[in-house]
């Protein structure tokens, strides 16, 4: 293939699926991690950042994110990943943050988000709206998740704009989530959850069904059930791509049935071209060795034509909650 043409990598664009945390430059956790007393190199980390499997890249986000002790790392990190947005052309971004994480490990999240919002607004004059996404850890339970969506109605934050669920879609039933999502709705939150990423389309259904899920994390799976790919179109409930993450987490071969697959192997044209709203994104960008011009370059690898990388353009705006 030939390069992305100028003018695709050139549009001003927004990302509605990435984590902070999956942010983290190997010489950041070093830094980081050395302000706490713990010695770690950035061959170590960059070691670390290379996973079989989804079970594997759970681990390393725990080890990574372990450094994150108190307000002032977290905003070194949205320094860092601004700064790496706003080269790209971003001008829009829905950032996810591992509340749950932060709760488990006795943080106090609306000190640590303030510092987010104090750096965050230095990059509002120079065009990137950064909005948030407040997130619980599936495999925490279902009082840990309501302790996220607490925790977001007591910071009254009008760039608080939706509550998700990542984490091991396999450990708990979306349906046990019921009442944690009603709660995000009644405090005015959008309501996301990772679904059909290493999970079946049944994963992805329940989370429409029991959950009224707006937007789904991945959701790969879908390509599995023709009847669910006719239901996302027709709802037009977007799915939120990743193609380095499946890729690197082995998701990929999973859905696909398949070893080692290819990036042009991705359903990511066959789910566009069914009518389901893509909105193209990169998940954890320096875990998954890519950045959001780069998952525009995979899009074009796997035979999509100019008019439809602008149409994924358009489509992160038209689906964005702001």
């Amino acid at each position: 293939m030939t390069a992305l043409p100028i003018r695709i990598a050139s549009l001003p664009k927004a990302e509605l699926h990435v984590h902070l945390e999956g942010s983290l430059q190997p010489a950041t956790v070093a830094k980081i991690a050395a302000r706490h007393g713990v010695q770690v190199t950035e061959e170590e980390v960059r070691q670390r950042y290379a996973y079989k499997d989804f079970v594997e890249f759970i681990e390393t986000f725990k080890w990574v994110t372990s450094f994150l002790r108190e307000p002032p790392d977290y905003a070194v990190i949205v320094r860092d990943f601004a700064e790496a947005l706003h080269q790209q052309h971003v001008v829009y971004a829905e950032v996810t943050l591992s509340i749950g994480v932060m709760q488990l490990r006795g943080q106090n999240p609306q000190a640590n988000f303030e510092a987010m919002l104090e750096v965050a607004e230095e990059f509002e004059s120079r065009g990137l709206r950064l909005r948030w996404v407040w997130d619980a850890v599936r495999q925490f339970g279902v009082e840990a998740a309501m302790a996220v969506v607490e925790a977001a109605g007591s910071c009254h934050s009008e760039k608080i704009v939706a509550f998700g669920i990542g984490g091991d879609e396999r450990s708990i039933p979306a349906r046990e989530f019921r009442a944690v999502y009603g709660r995000a709705a009644d405090l005015g939150m959008h309501r996301l959850i990772h679904a059909g990423e290493v999970g079946g389309p049944e994963n992805i259904r329940e989370a429409i069904d029991h959950l009224h899920a707006e937007r789904i994390g991945h959701g790969i799976a879908a390509i599995r059930d023709p009847a669910l790919m006719d239901l996302l179109a027709e709802r037009q409930i977007p799915l939120e791509i990743c193609p380095a993450s499946n890729i690197c987490t082995g998701a990929l071969d999973l859905q696909m049935g398949v070893a080692a697959a290819k990036i042009e192997q991705h359903p990511l044209p066959r789910l566009f071209r069914h009518g389901i709203p893509i909105v193209l994104s990169t998940d954890d960008p320096t875990m998954f060795h890519t950045t959001l011009t780069g998952e525009y370059e995979n899009a074009w690898k796997m035979g999509l034509n100019k008019a439809e990388l602008e149409r994924l353009v358009e489509m992160s705006f038209n689906h964005a909650f702001r």
